[in-house]
């Protein structure tokens, strides 16, 4: 039998620790033997369609594939189903919404990440782009350090509002918006971007000396966030150098940037240094892996299991 795994399924099994550690201990095993691919399609229109696979973490006896449809006009702009398979018989064991899957596992991974290289102290965080993603970063990061003050800039208002409010109630604390980026993330020890911009948002003026930017937004090729000036200056971190030169944030910055970066990974295993200096400005930007789906879709098959959640379903009868 399949289990059916819809969002409603999965956001009322999924808890935000369970998840930090099962996506921890992917990040700190070794690095696996069969390459990740990720294949992204531009359909006609404004679409693209996207495959990741295989998605595999070393102890997890299953794999994932994960096809979703990214259609940056629609709400939801992502779409699609991740398929969650026994490793031994290639069985079917589950099917799992793919915009839930995503925003968790790249919300909380981003967490994981901004936690590991912001500085200790950072405790003022600046968001940029108020959607699913960027919800869970700050539910994540809220899990591994105190948050103590919170902007939000979006180009809709009422949505950034919205954001402002529902985690500054959360948190009890103070929580603004406004509408110029730059002057959002003026002051801020910790800056989250997660938009859909083509052209930089920020540049190396307007962060602080110090801070730590998560840049979620260059995960395909011809998206970008931050200026050549912000990276440039910093000391940047991603999930996968070859992937992250090939269609993310180092694509096009020449061979001397991919040299110079670390990986996530490497650093949480402590074979690779993280911020060097309290002055330093980091940038973890990620393109997203498909391990990091297992890791997210095995936990949640899991708590359905265990909570009786979800719709079984035969496609063999």
């Amino acid at each position: 039998m399949t289990l059916l795994l819809n969002r409603s399924d999965l956001e009322s099994v999924l808890d935000p620790a369970r998840c930090l550690e099962a996506l921890r201990r992917g990040f700190t095993a070794e690095p696996g033997e069969v390459p990740a691919r990720r294949v992204i399609v531009p359909l006609p229109g404004p679409g693209t369609a996207t495959t990741l696979i295989p998605g595999l973490v070393e102890g997890v006896p299953a794999y994932t594939v994960k096809v979703n449809a990214k259609f940056p006009g629609s709400r939801p702009a992502l779409r699609g189903v991740v398929a969650l398979h026994d490793l031994g018989t290639g069985e079917t064991l589950a099917l799992l919404d793919s915009a839930t899957v995503t925003a968790w596992r790249t919300g909380l991974a981003a967490a994981l990440g901004t936690h590991a290289l912001a500085r200790g102290d950072a405790a003022t965080v600046a968001v940029v782009g108020a959607g699913a993603q960027a919800e869970l970063v700050l539910r994540g990061l809220a899990a591994l350090r105190p948050v103590r003050a919170l902007t939000v800039s979006d180009l809709d208002e009422d949505r950034a509002a919205a954001f402002a409010g529902r985690h500054g109630a959360r948190l009890g604390i103070a929580a603004a918006t406004e509408a110029d980026p730059r002057a959002a993330v003026r002051d801020a020890g910790i800056v989250i971007t997660a938009t859909w911009a083509r052209d930089p948002l920020l540049h190396a003026a307007d962060v602080a000396p110090g801070a730590h930017v998560t840049s979620l937004g260059a995960d395909e090729p011809g998206k970008a966030e931050l200026g050549a000036d912000l990276l440039a200056g910093a000391r940047v971190v991603v999930d996968d150098v070859a992937l992250a030169t090939e269609m993310g944030v180092l694509a096009g910055a020449g061979p001397d940037a991919a040299r110079a970066a670390g990986t996530l990974g490497a650093v949480l295993r402590g074979e690779a240094p993280g911020r060097a200096a309290d002055g330093e400005v980091t940038v973890y930007a990620p393109v997203g892996l498909p391990w990091q789906d297992l890791a997210l879709g095995w936990t949640a098959y899991q708590a359905a299991r265990e909570a009786g959640r979800g719709t079984d379903y035969d496609f063999l009868d």
